[in-house]
């Protein structure tokens, strides 16, 4: 088959709109570093600091349900730039709080930047890619998640060392280590402004507001034959159509479209595998366990190095092997990894404070363990999941299903970041036997519900759409 695009200005693209996802993962993993330093300063309990790092999940689950709606009102690319902006405000005020209640505040208004990059990355991406690339161009959105997650964890470490290993040190100007973690983030926030400012609206957008000429210009820029046809079939698809709303997802099966409520499902089994537990606290359960901070800091470095590498596994393999198989060996691998460390933190002894004691042998196991998930996780859920998302959905309801699936997503994850610590201070066993659980019954999901749509135009997804209304 003749190639008839531009892969480079396709790779461009993809790229500067997957930046969004670098500071989803950066915004989102960085109060890992700062957790500790913000519990001791403002004298928090274990629940208040959960609500304190989850916060920023009610923000993103906002800013993704209104960013599908703004999307189609302005455009891709404003959109683009209004999370630029809050994701600058956000670091500067996280850095400068003055009470636990203005830090909250400003944890919102950055997870709702989340939020927004998360919808419009994997939406822009997949309205300008072709058919054969798309689920690599995808890919990159969770590649820039998990290199931004890396690059806050490498940011923390380098700081807190020069602060002389504690993050409540003072560091530069006097300020403490931790508030120059937040403040690292102005940095790439300012950079996605001015790179997202060059990019080129979605043809999809201009097309649907009759910017035909517009639409065709863009198009020249990333295929190298007549885009006359690919005009009409993206017209045709569109035809009649309005806006998408909220209202247009209505089904009969509890009330929404069976297609929108696998995307709700794929994006609430993305989240109660746990893996953003990882994340949000992966330095607090080694201290848990008996590691010092630095270790901690060096262990979950290298969590998130392996999260970047399977990664790149995943974006090699996603077009070539398919969706679904890479969801169903991703939910086979965590079970089995999830359930050692539900065993080995399950079986081991408690200390006076109530946290397990890991001892030469079951610590090097649940290291090893943990970053095995962390590896299936990332070579298959994490990446597939935002592909998914971004092609599943016809052209006539994408924005809205999008924005409703990613909302759900972060409503997940709320619930699993506001519900771990407490969970896990009780018992680490019974957090990560939850986690299992649900690895274990994604699996029947995916078999049953979850269609492929490797090499599928957007337009033609209708036709997957009347699959899933056969299999509902």
């Amino acid at each position: 088959m003749t190639k008839d695009y531009r892969t480079g200005r396709v790779v461009g693209l993809a790229t500067t709109a997957a930046l969004g996802g670098f500071l989803f993962g950066y915004d989102s993993a960085v109060i890992n570093g700062a957790a500790s330093a913000i519990k001791s300063t403002f004298q928090l309990s274990d629940f208040q600091l959960g609500f304190l790092v989850s916060i920023a999940l009610i923000g993103s689950a906002i800013g993704a349900w209104f960013a599908g709606y703004f999307a189609d009102r302005y455009g891709r690319q404003p959109v683009m730039m209004m999370a630029a902006l809050m994701f600058m405000l956000a670091a500067i005020g996280q850095a400068f709080p003055f009470s636990p209640w203005d830090l909250a505040i400003w944890r919102l208004i950055g997870g709702a930047g989340i939020g927004v990059a998360s919808v419009m990355a994997p939406m822009y991406i997949a309205e300008i890619a072709p058919a054969p690339l798309r689920g690599r161009m995808a890919s990159l959105q969770q590649f820039a998640i998990v290199i931004g997650i890396f690059a806050t964890g490498l940011t923390n470490f380098l700081i807190l060392n020069a602060a002389g290993g504690s993050a409540t040190s003072p560091w530069l100007l006097g300020l403490p280590a931790w508030q120059w973690m937040f403040l690292s983030m102005t940095i790439p926030a300012l950079i996605y402004g001015l790179l997202a400012l060059r990019l080129p609206e979605s043809p999809r957008y201009l097309l649907q507001n009759g910017e035909d000429e517009e639409a065709a210009k863009v198009l020249a820029q990333i295929y190298t034959v007549d885009t006359a046809d690919r005009i009409r079939d993206i017209k045709q698809s569109m035809s009649g159509e309005h806006r998408s709303s909220m209202k247009d997802l209505r089904g009969h099966r509890f009330g929404l479209m069976p297609i929108v409520w696998i995307g709700i499902l794929l994006s609430a089994f993305q989240q109660f595998v746990g893996i953003n537990a990882v994340f949000y606290y992966s330095n607090t359960i080694w201290e848990s366990v008996g590691f010092t901070e630095d270790q901690a800091f060096q262990t979950s470095l290298i969590t998130t190095g392996v999260n970047v590498a399977f990664t790149v596994v995943a974006i090699s393999l996603v077009d070539r092997v398919g969706r679904k198989p890479l969801l169903l060996v991703g939910s086979a691998g965590m079970v089995v990894m999830l359930g050692v460390l539900t065993w080995i933190f399950g079986t081991a002894p408690i200390d006076a404070a109530g946290n397990p004691v890991l001892t030469n042998g079951p610590d090097v196991v649940a290291m090893i363990a943990f970053n095995v998930y962390v590896a299936f996780f990332a070579a298959t859920w994490g990446p597939v999941v935002w592909v998914l998302l971004g092609e599943m959905f016809p052209n006539r309801i994408r924005a809205a299903a999008l924005a409703l699936a990613a909302s759900a997503q972060w409503a997940a994850n709320f619930i699993v970041s506001t519900g771990f610590p407490p969970i896990a201070g009780r018992s680490l066993g019974l957090a990560y036997g939850i986690f299992t659980v649900f690895a274990l019954l994604s699996i029947p999901f995916v078999m049953k519900k979850v269609r492929e749509t490797k090499g599928v135009e957007l337009e033609d997804m209708d036709e997957l759409e009347a699959a899933s209304l056969e299999a509902a």
